[in-house]
């Protein structure tokens, strides 16, 4: 074995197609482009969504609701989340810094108490929004509710 006799792997080296170096390379002529038609052009692009001619699907559905531009989102936390967190922690006061350090409502989400669930001790909330069921169980226990 020499030097000379090396060669690569077979099937390891494939040869580059050159595509519009004339007709000797196989690739000359149409540059594998086929004849004529927008897609030989040069600066060929189609448009998102063009479907040949045929109405495209965006147009074919049909409008449908509309997206209310003043809408609030609000995390929603359930009196039993409330319960299980004030089992857990041994807390008295339930606000929204205490439920983003457990990891329930991320930085800038708005939150919301709702009166899913039963509450077993007396427990100040402060929160952004507060339904009518919610309110009344935490204040029935003796707790507060103060709104942001």
């Amino acid at each position: 074995m020499n030097l000379q006799n090396l060669t690569p792997a077979k099937g390891s080296v494939k040869k580059v197609k050159r595509i519009a170096r004339g007709q000797g390379s196989g690739h000359g002529g149409t540059s594998t482009r086929g004849h004529k038609g927008a897609k030989s052009r040069s600066g060929y692009k189609t448009k998102i969504g063009f479907e040949g001619g045929q109405m495209p699907l965006q147009r074919r559905v049909p409008k449908f609701g509309f997206k209310n531009i003043n809408r609030v989102e609000y995390k929603a936390i359930n009196l039993d989340i409330i319960q299980s967190l004030i089992e857990r922690k041994n807390i008295t006061d339930v606000n929204p810094e205490i439920l983003r350090e457990n990891g329930l409502v991320s930085r800038n989400e708005l939150v919301k108490i709702l009166g899913r669930g039963e509450l077993k001790s007396k427990v100040n909330i402060t929160a952004h929004k507060f339904s009518t069921t919610a309110k009344s169980v935490i204040e029935e226990k003796g707790g507060i509710c103060s709104e942001i």
